[in-house]
């Protein structure tokens, strides 16, 4: 009724699974690495943000300002972040056409795990946020 397939074909189709693992796994392992670097740039970017919100907001609102702990928009910028380095805060404010501003820019050099071809080894990531400024007094 149903035909024994011959023990050489068996162990041929093993070898053949060997094979095709040994040629797919410098190529999965690449893929992985990749997967990580796209996550940790991903987490850095989302902490710059947050970073230089943090920032401008300590400079938009004088009450916050007042009753914050940080003794300046570089302390407030980066008291939630755990980088190493530390990011760069930069800030600056002006006045246009609807009234002041502040903005705070956080720059980080951020650096892959790996060094793969075609893949670049730093890069900066960088973050502008500019905020009305608020009032001391409404209206």
């Amino acid at each position: 009724m149903f035909a024994r397939k011959p023990i050489a074909t068996i162990s041929a189709r093993r070898g053949t699974a060997a094979i095709e693992l040994a040629v797919l796994a410098p190529f999965l392992v690449f893929l992985f690495v990749i997967a990580v670097d796209w996550a940790r740039v991903f987490y850095f970017s989302v902490t710059i943000d947050d970073c230089a919100r943090n920032g401008a907001y300590y400079l938009a609102d004088p009450t916050v300002m007042g009753n914050s702990p940080h003794a300046s928009s570089t302390q407030a910028a980066l008291a939630g972040t755990n980088l190493s380095p530390a990011p760069t805060v930069v800030s600056a404010s002006g006045t246009g056409a609807n009234g002041e501003w502040v903005e705070v820019t956080v720059s980080y050099v951020f650096k892959t795990v790996t060094q793969f071809p075609g893949v670049p080894s730093s890069t900066t990531l960088q973050k502008t946020v500019r905020m009305a400024k608020a009032s001391r007094l409404p209206n």
